[in-house]
């Protein structure tokens, strides 16, 4: 099948470096990249990330040191860090 794409820069980079390291030709180093990135990887394994809880069970005696304001900046600070995972 014969279709146009454009590329970005950076891809088309790393189809180059891919000829280069191969010694094979643009429509091979496509063609090769595009099935390794849809075949699944054995080595490949998920993790689930997990987070120490052992400051939810002390959190009363936490909250009675602190002020509401610094509760609240607390809560804010953790929030904001584990979106930033």
């Amino acid at each position: 099948m014969r279709t146009t794409v454009t590329l970005d820069p950076d891809v088309e980079q790393l189809l180059h470096e891919r000829m280069a390291a191969h010694g094979i030709s643009f429509k091979q180093a496509l063609n090769d990249a595009v099935r390794d990135s849809s075949t699944p990887r054995a080595d490949y394994v998920f993790e689930t990330p997990t987070f120490d809880v052992a400051l939810r069970s002390e959190w009363s005696e936490i909250k009675e040191t602190m002020a509401d304001e610094e509760v609240e900046h607390f809560l804010e600070v953790t929030r904001r860090s584990r979106e930033d995972r």
